[in-house]
């Protein structure tokens, strides 16, 4: 069982440093993943850094681009405003540099 824990976190962590192009949604049915933000980055699952350049977020982890589009987003979040409740602890970071998972 323990294997079986450890395998599913390093999935779960690999799946969530991968996401590039997000489009963020009001609705919490319509979301894939619900994050939560935080102010520090210490408790952060991912350092997120967001660009304003689609081409930028491809094949980088911890990069975001937000779509206006959900057709053509990999993930679809909803920010939510209990940490209990996240999939994922996100910290915003100025710095491409710090971007990825913790």
């Amino acid at each position: 069982m323990k294997h079986f824990t450890i395998i599913f976190f390093c999935l779960f962590v690999a799946k969530i440093s991968c996401a590039q192009v997000v489009y963020k949604t009001t609705w919490q049915s319509e979301a894939s993943h619900k994050v939560y933000v935080t102010d520090w980055k210490s408790e952060a699952n991912l350092v997120v850094y967001v660009t304003t350049w689609k081409s930028e977020a491809e094949g980088k982890k911890g990069t975001w681009y937000f779509t206006e589009w959900k057709s053509e987003a990999e993930w679809v979040v909803y920010f939510t405003k209990w940490k209990s409740e996240a999939d994922i602890i996100v910290y915003f970071t100025n710095w491409k540099s710090e971007a990825g998972g913790q």
